[in-house]
């Protein structure tokens, strides 16, 4: 299973989201902005409430970085191509 922790309206996430459109990985999102309980979840899996965040439990995988997250779903769940991205400034919306 793919959980992505996400937060509304962060660009990095939006990266993420985006470029699955290409790669189709089957995702479950979990939006830690709708759902604020989520970030008790994250902190206690990654050690931080820092977004995106995956986890392949098939895998036994997690990671933080949308450009790591794209590149890992395109090589294990999509073709393995690069896949192009969005760029994005260097802040993420705060609470």
């Amino acid at each position: 299973m793919l959980n992505l922790y996400i937060k509304t309206h962060c660009p990095y996430c939006v990266r993420v989201l985006d470029a699955n459109k290409a790669i189709q990985a089957p995702l479950t999102i979990l939006d830690t902005y709708l759902q604020p309980e989520l970030k008790v979840e994250l902190l206690a899996k990654g050690g931080k409430t820092q977004v995106p965040y995956l986890e392949d439990t098939d895998r036994q995988v997690s990671m933080y970085e949308s450009l790591d997250i794209i590149d890992y779903l395109s090589e294990h769940y999509g073709s393995g191509e690069k896949v192009a991205v969005t760029n994005v400034g260097n802040v993420c919306p705060i609470d």
